[in-house]
């Protein structure tokens, strides 16, 4: 190769990486910039103020009303990834939560037009769970379909890498804000990270549009003329095993992930007494630390294969629950995650297997974990019953990632998956 074409495809990778890890990043920033806020402040802007708790807990019902829409948004979005291309749905699903977090930006509060304001809230989280339910698997999904062969969990991890970014930044953001006067903060504070939403959009749509398809559904899809009417039903009805896969991997992994920056948060700051400010320091540390047990654990899944790492985060859940270290036991879960859960799938139904796997996990995992685990501080006056329920999702992950298949080896391109991977993982598979 000469070197303007070595050149040339530098800084193609770099472009995709970019795309996806960026894109991936601001979108992650608007939905988790929602999880802050309900910790910190929604409570009181939208509900009604009789009790800080039953505000508290209302707030987090809003939050996981996102999650509630996401397995839709799979479903709708999937689909049409698949049958029209990962670049155009990558665009939309920006869009989509861009849009909603802004407006959330302008909102009035419940004591300006009363019961109006968190249902128009709850409205703003739709938009942003439905845009949400396709985001994160279209960019892990454009990741690897152009990433080499013997490098897919590295590549893949730079979208996990973009949602710890999104993570951070969110954090950073309310951090900032939350050095003015209370007052200032309850007013008119609030809003500006929500507002600073439109601008990041833009960057992200500007790099966005600069995509090109990926070869993988050029070549192994559009070529082969492949394409399907409903790939997301397909996917569970030919694929069942590794759908559940997804469905119970997610467990721990999006379970725990919410534990920290949304239950945590509030947990510290209301009931610990932990001022905003240190509060959100010490999670932004763990973001940090984060970013590169991501992209470490992604790599050595490429090494040793995505469900010994995959395995390592669940049983670190079970072991950690009662310190809830996030940066080890989620990043060892996160970083093989995405090539894992591309891999389960075949290219004509990747995208709308994946989408809809994940996010009925996330129904079933993130939305619900910081109203279970406010509800359980309030009925026992303590944090232990949170940690027996991350004990309980980390185990739920340990058996579903023990009946996975292993997949770092697959050919991505083939019509259907390796027929190896669809025998039970427990029984011996012949080479």
């Amino acid at each position: 190769m000469t070197k303007m074409g070595a050149d040339g495809a530098r800084s193609s990778r770099l472009r995709v990486v970019l795309a996806a890890s960026i894109g991936s990043a601001l979108e992650w920033y608007d939905f988790f910039l929602y999880g802050t806020a309900a910790a910190l402040v929604f409570g009181d802007l939208f509900f009604p103020k009789n009790d800080p708790v039953v505000g508290t807990l209302l707030a987090f019902l809003t939050f996981g009303v996102g999650f509630a829409v996401r397995p839709i948004g799979g479903i709708i979005f999937g689909i049409l990834g698949d049958r029209y291309g990962r670049k155009p749905v990558l665009v939309a699903t920006l869009l989509m939560i861009g849009l909603g977090t802004t407006l959330i930006g302008v909102l009035p509060t419940y004591s300006q037009i009363g019961v109006w304001a968190p249902i128009l809230l709850v409205a703003m989280r739709i938009v942003q769970g439905l845009g949400a339910g396709a985001e994160y698997g279209g960019a892990v999904i454009y990741l690897v379909e152009n990433a080499p062969a013997r490098h897919r969990g590295f590549w893949g991890g730079f979208a996990p890498l973009g949602v710890s970014v999104g993570n951070l930044l969110a954090a950073a953001a309310f951090a900032l804000v939350s050095m003015l006067p209370h007052d200032a903060l309850m007013s008119w504070g609030w809003r500006l990270p929500f507002l600073a939403s439109f601008v990041l959009i833009l960057v992200g749509i500007y790099v966005r549009l600069r995509l090109s398809e990926t070869p993988v559904y050029t070549d192994a899809v559009v070529a082969r003329g492949i394409v399907e009417k409903n790939p997301a039903m397909e996917a569970l009805r030919r694929h069942p095993r590794n759908f559940l896969v997804v469905l119970g991997a997610r467990m721990a992994e999006n379970g725990l992930g919410y534990f920290f920056p949304v239950f945590g948060l509030s947990y510290v700051i209301k009931t610990l007494g932990v001022p905003n400010s240190e509060a959100l320091s010490a999670l932004m540390l763990a973001f940090t630390i984060e970013l590169f047990a991501i992209l470490g654990f992604a790599a050595l899944s490429d090494r040793i294969g995505r469900r010994p790492v995959y395995m390592f985060g669940a049983l670190a859940g079970v072991a950690l629950a009662f310190i809830l270290a996030r940066a080890v036991v989620t990043a060892a879960m996160f970083g093989p995650q995405a090539a894992y859960f591309a891999e389960l799938f075949p290219p004509q139904r990747r995208f709308a297997g994946f989408a809809f796997a994940r996010e009925l996990g996330s129904l079933l995992s993130g939305g619900p974990a910081p109203f279970v685990a406010t509800a359980l501080v309030a009925a026992y006056g303590t944090w232990w019953p949170v940690a027996c329920y991350a004990i309980f999702l980390s185990l739920c992950t340990v058996v579903a990632i023990w009946i996975g298949p292993e997949t770092y080896q697959n050919d991505i391109t083939a019509a259907e998956p390796d027929r190896r991977d669809e025998l039970p993982a427990a029984i011996p598979q012949r080479a």
